[in-house]
């Protein structure tokens, strides 16, 4: 069953994944959507939560207040996620997509040699543009990033704080990628790190949650799917073959 409630006291992106949160860990809670625009969250549950209880999860932030919602608001909310599944894959994906291109442009660059193709230099210059361009977009909002990282990560649901340092361990490893820093520790932190990461994302898309992807932070509203299994795949098998190159 679904249930749409009134949420005041959002302002940004980071207060919806925190609204979200906070009520995805409410017993009998499925999931909860946050529609920042229309300030309003819809609940889904396998059993009948009493408001009271949606309430006391948020008794922590004050200035987030839920209240019931009358019934005719379903309307409005049942055709926005209509049009939201109308979207082409494309359409969803486009930022990724885009970002994946480019980098792997600047990769095959840097990677063609009058001697030939190297390629362990494209698979060092392709993850270092990922961790780079990945935190940035992290560093825009790190908290709405953390908030919406603690939904699905298996160390971040109980370490909050690890949202913070991943944000920053991806920068760092971005930039050790870039200067070619101890290739061997580099390729085995990113090795260990993204076989963490990816245990999260798996049992999200497994058990067919809707849950946002905070790959790009909380700047793009990117469904959790396939596409962020492949994007964190790719980096594990690409430190696992340089380690293994070298």
């Amino acid at each position: 069953m679904k249930h749409t409630y009134k949420v005041t006291g959002m302002t940004c992106a980071g207060c919806q994944y925190k609204v979200q949160h906070l009520l995805s860990q409410v017993p009998h809670v499925n999931e909860a959507v946050v529609n920042l625009e229309r300030g309003d969250v819809t609940v889904e549950m396998d059993e009948h939560v009493n408001t009271t209880v949606l309430q006391d999860a948020l008794k922590e932030y004050p200035k987030y207040q839920l209240t019931d919602v009358p019934v005719t608001s379903s309307t409005p909310i049942s055709m926005n996620m209509e049009a939201e599944d109308k979207r082409t894959w494309f359409e969803t994906y486009k930022p990724i997509v885009l970002i994946f291109f480019y980098i792997i442009m600047v990769s095959v660059i840097a990677g063609s040699t009058l001697l030939g193709f190297d390629e362990l230099v494209f698979m060092r210059v392709f993850m270092a543009g990922f961790f780079l361009v990945f935190s940035f977009f992290k560093m825009l909002n790190l908290d709405g990033f953390a908030d919406s990282y603690a939904m699905y990560d298996v160390i971040a649901r109980k370490f909050k704080a690890w949202g913070y340092i991943y944000a920053l361990l991806e920068l760092a490893l971005g930039l050790a990628y870039a200067t070619n820093f101890n290739p061997a520790i580099t390729n085995l932190v990113t090795l260990v790190i993204m076989s963490v990461s990816i245990v999260g994302v798996l049992q999200t898309v497994l058990n067919k949650k809707v849950i946002k992807c905070a790959c790009l932070g909380a700047v793009f509203n990117l469904p959790m799917s396939t596409v962020t299994i492949i994007e964190d795949g790719l980096m594990i098998v690409m430190s696992a073959v340089m380690l293994w190159m070298m």
